[in-house]
């Protein structure tokens, strides 16, 4: 028996976030079944994380334990045979016996975009949130400082999956303009449920001017979600960057 771990990437389009449901079809229900034909035997993963409804991963990494004999350099060419077009396993390498995808994860990098046009792109519905009105960059990007640091983050916490602590630490947020598309990067050791889209919400509320960049430590401190900004919706969310120790970190930075 090992443990193999596996980088992949999917569109989340298609799918009702990440997690197995008993109705929705979701990535993790499509990869097990595509696993388990492969591997010629039950297999149930272990992800780094949940992604809701139409969230992307452009990297995403599963642990699992198999019997298998199929070389680890082929598996991911044997899977995608198995997978959809919005579904695609990068690499694959064995794990340590204690590794696991959600538990030894150091931090996690969210991209979200935002199509700041006045006129809307078909090409990138799929993966951006049109907005047309005029956004101030550089106020989004004084308002995204303030986030960084260890905090309690409940005032950006959509009620939802249950949590020992609300308190984490952003490791950097970052805002820039290119072309008609705001980027946005926020890395951090571990994300609440919908988080990321909370805090870009927040900050489309800074650059309209209904909150000011100063008043964000604030409006942590309060901890009231009915304070912030909206949660933004989920096409312009990715899952863009994973760290971890050891061969597998190697990994997921090839």
């Amino acid at each position: 028996m090992r443990r193999i771990a596996l980088q992949m990437k999917y569109c989340g389009t298609a799918y009702h976030g990440w997690q197995r449901q008993k109705q929705d079809i979701t990535v993790q229900e499509v990869l097990e079944n595509a696993l388990s034909i492969t591997c010629e035997e039950p297999i149930t993963v272990v992800g780094c994380g949940r992604t809701d409804a139409g969230v992307h991963a452009w990297r995403y990494c599963v642990s699992f334990d198999s019997d298998t004999k199929i070389p680890l350099d082929r598996l991911p060419l044997a899977l995608n045979m198995r997978l959809p077009e919005d579904i695609s396993v990068q690499a694959a390498v064995e794990a340590p016996v204690d590794f696991n995808a959600i538990l030894s994860c150091v931090k996690k990098e969210y991209t979200y975009t935002i199509l700041n046009s006045r006129i809307r792109d078909p090409f990138l519905a799929p993966f951006s949130y049109f907005y047309p009105s005029p956004l101030d960059t550089d106020r989004m990007a004084e308002g995204a400082a303030a986030f960084v640091g260890t905090h309690d983050f409940a005032a950006v916490r959509s009620v939802g999956t249950q949590t020992k602590t609300t308190v984490r630490t952003v490791h950097y947020f970052h805002v820039e303009r290119t072309g008609d598309q705001v980027i946005l990067r926020v890395c951090a050791d571990g994300f609440l449920y919908n988080m990321a889209r909370a805090m870009v919400g927040t900050l489309l509320y800074v650059a309209q001017g209904k909150i000011a960049p100063a008043e964000i430590p604030e409006l942590l401190a309060l901890g009231d979600r009915r304070l912030t900004g909206p949660t933004v919706p989920s096409q312009g969310l990715a899952l863009s960057r994973i760290w971890y120790p050891g061969v597998v970190g190697e990994m997921m930075e090839s």
